[in-house]
């Protein structure tokens, strides 16, 4: 029994040794690819625009509630709380309008960040198989402590990327990879 047991033990530990793993830095690879700078740009752009009308709506209804205010005292109870209903109306429907961009705006952020991590998959098991490498894990997901800088793959992942899938236009910028940390250095 000792000598199975001494058997799996060192199969595993000589299984192990060959064991060639690396990692990746997705959220710095998606600040440094150029479509995802484009899709940040295209997204904040959106946003403030959005953001812009619904604050002119928000700003209208505060006025209208303001002159209300000041001419309630001329008008009639039941004219007076009409005005009211519909001033409640109104605020209620802005609420719910903040709501869904609030939600449009996520999800599309979700489908952006969706498609470019797509195109990173493949682009990073390419890299694995040509390094050799068993397994890569995504540096803040995997709960990933410490690493040899040398096993970090995003910058051959962004440089790859960005040959692969290029992308101009506003609020994309020439990118040069973070340089990879030194060989001793831990991973943050």
């Amino acid at each position: 029994m000792r000598r199975v047991v001494l058997s799996i033990c060192l199969f595993a530990s000589t299984a192990l040794a060959d064991l060639k793993v690396g990692y990746v830095d997705l959220q710095r690879a998606l600040t440094e690819v150029s479509e995802g700078q484009a899709a940040k740009f295209k997204l904040k752009s959106e946003i403030d625009k959005k953001k812009a009308e619904f604050e002119g709506e928000q700003k209208k209804l505060r006025e209208d509630g303001m002159v209300l205010d000041r001419q309630a005292s001329a008008m009639s109870e039941e004219v007076r709380i009409e005005k009211m209903k519909q001033l409640q109306g109104r605020l209620m429907q802005i609420s719910e309008k903040g709501q869904k961009l609030q939600v449009e705006f996520v999800e599309k952020e979700r489908n952006e960040l969706k498609k470019i991590f797509d195109r990173m998959d493949p682009i990073v098991a390419a890299i694995a198989r040509r390094e050799g490498l068993a397994m890569v894990f995504e540096k803040t997901d995997s709960g990933l402590v410490f690493a040899e800088g040398n096993l970090d793959l995003t910058n051959e992942l962004v440089r790859t990327y960005n040959e692969k899938y290029p992308a101009k236009g506003p609020g994309v910028k020439p990118v040069t990879p973070t340089p990879a940390a030194p060989k001793d250095a831990p991973t943050k």
